[in-house]
């Protein structure tokens, strides 16, 4: 069956635990501004980001994965910049320490930047056509 009679037979997918800074700075030697969100299973979610369900949902949706890259031969990317925003998400993600960079150097690069844009603090760049 679908519809209502399948909801009863799928069990929720418990919270991730998220406690993330982010250090943007949009030109080298600029300014830092510092975003955060912190969420623990069964309680509220803090942060300063201008969409937290957003940058919530993009977390989830890629997974661990765009924090810990698996290991492998490197990848192809285009050769294209999309500009001088650098990104550092330190903290922790589901109990894992992440010490990750994001920044807009290649087409993977602005991949995964696109993919976190939420989280990255929606700056110029971070969802626009580059």
């Amino acid at each position: 069956m679908t519809g209502r009679d399948e909801a009863p037979e799928q069990a929720p997918e418990q919270a991730l635990d998220l406690d993330l800074t982010v250090t943007l700075t949009e030109a080298p030697g600029g300014p830092e501004r510092v975003f955060t969100l912190v969420r623990h299973a069964g309680g509220p979610t803090e942060s300063n980001l201008p969409d937290p369900a957003g940058a919530i949902a993009a977390v989830e949706r890629f997974g661990e994965g765009i924090f810990f890259p698996p290991s492998g031969p490197p990848m192809l990317c285009t050769q294209q910049y999309g500009g001088p925003q650098v990104a550092v998400v330190t903290g922790a993600f589901g109990g894992r320490r992440v010490h990750s960079r994001f920044s807009l150097t290649d087409g993977c690069e602005i991949g995964r930047w696109r993919a976190l844009a939420p989280l990255l603090g929606g700056i110029s760049g971070s969802t626009g056509a580059i």
